[in-house]
């Protein structure tokens, strides 16, 4: 007679059946999409964390009940043979629970995160029978909202995802004050997946060129989401690379509070602040503020834009609306990139000049187009503010005049066109509870020593910095690796020991500076800094290498981030300094 399976009794604890002493993660079954959870027998009825007390755990291990009342534990590749998953097993044993068979099974960081919060497309992902396609979408659309909201909550500017068509896994990044980091919560994400939810996301995509997500071609657009009740805009950007599409998307608070920070409390010193100051209250004219890609300038003319007076008309021209700006009549221009001669940006411009306004936000020059709509505004004797890509500040107008944006030479020139150039940057701001005196680099007191240089090379760097700028060696600090309360991020080790960011930045007054429109108009932008080091054109404005040196003399940022970012310091004089420093670019 045949005898049925039964499963193997096990010993008890506290009446219930314990679990081996150790689990052999080779054992754990890989899921792979939610198809695959629906296929499980038995099925997923709901998630035990919050009955077992565990909830803390739920973004690394889940425990779950199956249809037959047993109970499996879901985990991340990483935790599935760790001591909190056996420990997690114990504990579902002395509620009593039997363990499933197989015990635990492998998810990446989406699938068990939707699980985990019980969402209740999750859940009928699991339970219903009909049409798979239908459930997968939903499920893979609260996976990408998982990804945006823990964007959105660590402060983070920008989303990059990168596709690696051929391999099983993808990337999942985010870029964290000026960082490229992978927090561990998403790593080793499947391939497969990460494709289906980009292609269910771009379904929400307003002014998008293409109705469905193409790997193959580059698509911008932008959409909506909410996220703890804060709206936030997302700036979709992909480019079409050999392994596969790496998007990137750029998280932008519509309500965030950038728009009423001070200038001071970005960054600017006071001398900075006066100019711009300055150039805010002068009639007519534009201020342009260049950078680098996620370097500020659109926080910057924000925060501006904002504390102008009630009886100024504000109109903005940009490629989406990024902040809320209060009073401002703001305006998306939606331009079809894949048009040969779009016209929707020339008509917005025609009626914007019939409009009677005082001050304009152009949101970035960055081809012929905008180009053109910046020579209109600025030569109409409108306030103009905008931005673009430059390397300094004296290189704003070569970027300009260059062949892909095309704006005239004279036209620049033309006294009164342009009021203020401002270059900036953005450079990690210290924990101020942990950071460590400079002199850890040298004495073996912390844990600052870095393999760049030996401890002797270190303190002859910092005397040649301390003797160039005259500033006080012991106000000077550096990064705790280790961190602090205040300072440490779950996940984000790279950020341990900052606490935000702050501008760097450097300027020129053209009304103040002898020579400079005259270089402009020669296309010698070089000749400016020459006459400026030898004293020809009068006292040299501070470089933003300079200013960043400034700041680290303040404590606010460590002096070798400045180096890092914005150029070597390890020079022989002064002179050579600035040498250094103004031409970094342009040599």
């Amino acid at each position: 007679m045949r005898v049925p399976w039964r499963r193997p009794a096990r010993p008890r604890v506290f009446g219930a059946v314990a679990p081996e002493v150790r689990f052999d993660a080779s054992q754990a079954v890989p899921i792979s999409s939610f198809d695959d959870l629906q296929a499980l027998e038995p099925g997923l009825l709901r998630p035990l964390s919050t009955e077992l007390h565990v909830e803390d755990l739920s973004s690394r291990l889940c425990p779950v009940l199956m249809a037959d009342q047993s109970v499996a534990i879901l985990s991340l590749p990483e935790h599935v043979g760790s001591d909190q998953a056996d420990e997690l097993a114990r504990r579902v044993t002395q509620r009593g629970y039997i363990l499933a068979e197989p015990q635990r099974y492998v998810l990446a960081a989406p699938l068990l995160l939707a699980i985990s919060r019980n969402q209740a497309g999750a859940q009928q992902s699991w339970q219903a029978r009909g049409p798979q396609h239908e459930h997968s979408r939903t499920a893979l659309a609260q996976a990408f909202q998982d990804m945006i909201g823990w964007g959105v909550r660590h402060g983070a500017s920008d989303l990059h995802i990168n596709i690696r068509h051929g391999e099983a896994e993808s990337e999942v990044k985010y870029t964290l004050s000026g960082r490229y980091v992978a927090p561990e919560q998403f790593r080793r994400m499947p391939t497969s997946m990460l494709v289906d939810m980009l292609s269910v996301a771009w379904m929400d995509i307003r002014g998008g060129n293409g109705a469905v997500f193409d790997p193959l071609s580059e698509q911008q657009g932008s959409l909506l989401k909410q996220v703890d009740g804060r709206v936030v805009l997302l700036r979709w950007a992909s480019l079409s690379a050999d392994q596969g599409p790496s998007v990137c998307i750029r998280l932008l608070e519509r309500q965030a509070g950038t728009v009423g920070l001070t200038l001071e409390q970005l960054g600017y010193m006071p001398d900075q602040i006066e100019a711009i100051e300055h150039a805010l209250r002068a009639e007519g004219g534009a201020m342009i503020f260049a950078g680098a890609v996620g370097s500020g300038k659109s926080t910057t003319l924000a925060s501006l834009m904002g504390r102008l007076p009630d009886e100024r008309k504000v109109v903005t021209l940009e490629d989406p609306v990024e902040y809320l700006i209060p009073r401002a009549i703001q305006n998306t221009v939606v331009r079809d990139f894949g048009a040969g001669a779009p016209e929707g940006f020339a008509v917005k411009l025609r009626a914007l000049k019939r409009s009677a306004m005082n001050d304009v936000l152009l949101g970035e020059v960055r081809d012929r187009e905008t180009g053109d709509a910046f020579m209109d505004l600025a030569g109409s004797g409108v306030n103009l503010y905008t931005t673009t890509h430059a390397l300094s500040a004296a290189l704003i107008t070569e970027r300009l005049a260059s062949d892909f944006i095309g704006v005239s030479r004279d036209f620049l020139a033309t006294p009164g066109v342009l009021k203020l150039l401002v270059y900036q940057a953005l450079l990690p701001k210290l924990c101020a509870e942990c950071a460590l005196p400079i002199s850890a680099l040298w004495s073996g007191d912390g844990p600052g020593h870095d393999a760049w240089r030996t401890g002797r090379e270190w303190r002859h760097w910092v005397d040649h910095v301390v003797q160039n700028f005259g500033g006080d060696v012991t106000t000077m600090r550096i990064r705790n690796p280790r961190g602090c309360r205040a300072c440490r991020k779950e996940q984000v080790s790279a950020l341990v020991g900052y606490a935000g960011r702050t501008v760097v930045a450097e300027y020129i007054e053209p009304i103040k500076a002898p020579g400079f429109l005259e270089c402009v108009q020669k296309n010698d932008s070089l000749a400016y800094w020459r006459d400026s080091l030898s004293g020809k054109a009068g006292k040299a404005d501070e470089t933003v290498l300079e200013c960043g040196v400034r700041k680290a003399f303040r404590a606010e940022v460590d002096v070798r981030d400045v180096e890092q970012r914005l150029g070597s310091l390890h020079v022989h004089d002064s002179r050579d300094f600035r040498r250094v420093s103004s031409l970094r670019v342009l040599a």
